[in-house]
């Protein structure tokens, strides 16, 4: 049977397949002709002793013997004629929600507000030059969802509520490379996640499922608490006994609908802050401990959490090698996220830097708005990062880091990935308090860790808003329904129950178990 070993190697020696076969071989006190095949099951950096070093578990086909098979399965089914479920979202927990209904035996029709692949890059073109926003076809909307443009990070943490190797499993048979079946930090990449959504996407269609791009759902229909089907802005009516909603956290509008059909929402935790961007080769010089990272070495990553005045401060969706992007889908409001092409060879880093956030913590002038309080609060500061930008479009405020920790105005502004453009802003003006004050304090804390990191090279650019979902839809813990309306399942990460593309398509695969089990009932 084949033979797994662990090895540590030099970045160099990790590079070369010739090296690794001979490196395993003698740990496995073999000759390198007797291995016919080499599969890297986990590959990680450690860069915690001053050198980097490469840790390796591979497994080792030998002469006359086959590889293991595969314990991931996807196994779609013909749904032309079947059962109906309405799915509200084409993101990962609505794509995922799909094709878990097609192996099931179900047909989902999909409902999404934005436009097909092709159609959205020439949109988010428009956008990045600076030109238009459509509200429904941007970076938050569209075929793949807001995943899609934050550059296909697979990592998760929670790995209870589902096979997060199946969902790896599944990009990989749809195209992503075999790297996110073994990196320890897997992610695709922006510039290769486009054609794995529309993979994923075919896969829905040819299987006898339905994607509908263009179509907003704007009501819903419900008959004695129970949930019938829906319509949508067009006109359009859509019928079915279940409705998975996987709008993601950037369709307000959908709160506002369960709000007005008297739904129950919940307010619950979320985070805000702004977006940093350093040199990358700052960051690779801070975490590799040498001057310069070279050939072999990935562009260096970082994750930092401090308690600040009793909040968490944290760094969120951190891009090496990455570039800032207009995240928001209104003129007025001014949102930053961050992405990373596979390679990550650009030379900016960038992270978002949030502050956790509790429904108590909300200014007393948004209470008014109950279940939904943190939504307009989270929409109030994306609009006075909207008022601070000099009127230009989607410029974004921005400061330099030292300055922003100073108190001060920025006289200049560093270069920067964000395509759209930056004027110099008193962000930490502006900030709420509870926030920017912080905010400037965890950066004097993350300096201690990453000497370096509190830097006149970086920039300040606001405002991250949009890392997790101010408002939670309700749901069942067993029957994953909304307690209240028969047929309803809350999803992904616009229902509060998931955070990142992974979490949010075990979340999607789950829901769609939990409706099948329910429609064969009826």
């Amino acid at each position: 049977m084949p033979v797994k070993i662990d090895l540590t190697l030099t970045p160099e020696q990790a590079f070369h397949q010739d090296k690794i076969r001979t490196y395993a071989a003698a740990k496995a006190r073999l000759t390198p002709d007797k291995i016919t095949d080499i599969r890297i099951i986990r590959k990680s950096i450690d860069a915690r002793s001053g050198f980097p070093k490469v840790n390796l578990s591979v497994e080792l086909l030998l002469k006359g013997e086959h590889s293991s098979p595969k314990t991931v399965t996807f196994n779609p089914r013909d749904v032309t004629g079947a059962k109906p479920a309405i799915i509200i979202g084409a993101g990962p927990a609505g794509l995922f929600a799909a094709l878990r209904l097609i192996e099931l035996g179900l047909k989902p029709i999909v409902l999404e507000r934005g436009k097909n692949m092709h159609e959205r890059k020439k949109d988010i073109a428009q956008l990045n030059r600076n030109i238009s926003i459509d509200p429904n076809s941007n970076y938050c909307f569209g075929e793949g969802g807001a995943g899609t443009f934050s550059d296909g990070k697979l990592y998760t943490r929670s790995r209870k509520k589902g096979d997060v190797q199946r969902i790896y499993a599944i990009f990989h048979h749809h195209g992503a490379d075999e790297s996110v079946l073994y990196e320890s930090h897997p992610h695709v990449g922006s510039d290769k996640l486009p054609p794995v959504i529309e993979n994923i996407t075919k896969t829905i269609i040819e299987h006898g499922g339905e994607i509908h791009f263009n179509k907003r759902v704007a009501g819903l229909m419900i008959e004695k608490n129970a949930i019938k089907g829906c319509s949508t802005e067009d006109g359009e009516t859509y019928f079915a006994d279940a409705l998975l909603l996987a709008s993601g956290h950037s369709a307000s509008d959908i709160y506002e609908l369960l709000h007005d059909h008297s739904i129950a929402l919940e307010p619950k935790g979320f985070a805000m802050g702004v977006r940093v961007e350093h040199p990358q080769a700052l960051i690779d010089k801070i975490q590799y401990n040498m001057p310069s990272r070279g050939q072999y070495l990935p562009a260096a990553t970082y994750s930092l959490v401090e308690q600040v005045d009793g909040r968490g401060v944290y760094t969120f969706c951190m891009c090496p090698g990455g570039h800032i992007v207009p995240a928001g889908n209104a003129d007025n409001r001014i949102v930053v996220n961050g992405m990373s092409v596979s390679k990550r060879n650009s030379a900016f880093a960038n992270a978002g830097i949030v502050v956790e956030i509790r429904p108590e913590d909300i200014p007393a002038e948004f209470q008014q708005y109950g279940d939904l309080a943190g939504l307009k609060f989270q929409q109030h500061v994306e609009e006075l990062a909207g008022k601070n930008n000099g009127g230009k479009k989607h410029v974004a405020p921005a400061q330099r880091l030292t300055d922003f920790v100073e108190g001060r105005l920025s006289v200049d502004l560093p270069e920067t990935s964000y395509l759209p453009g930056v004027i110099s802003s008193p962000v930490h003006f502006w900030l709420p308090d509870f926030i920017g004050q912080r905010i400037q304090k965890a950066l004097r804390l993350f300096d201690r860790k990453m000497h370096g990191f509190l830097t006149h090279e970086a920039i300040v650019i606001g405002v991250e808003s949009r890392s997790s979902s101010p408002v939670r839809i309700p749901r069942d813990k067993d029957s994953m329904q909304h307690p209240a309306i028969r047929g309803l399942y809350p999803c992904g990460e616009g229902s509060g129950y998931s955070g990142g593309i992974t979490s949010s398509a075990i979340d999607g695969e789950n829901a769609a178990q939990k409706a099948a089990d329910f429609l064969n009932r009826i």
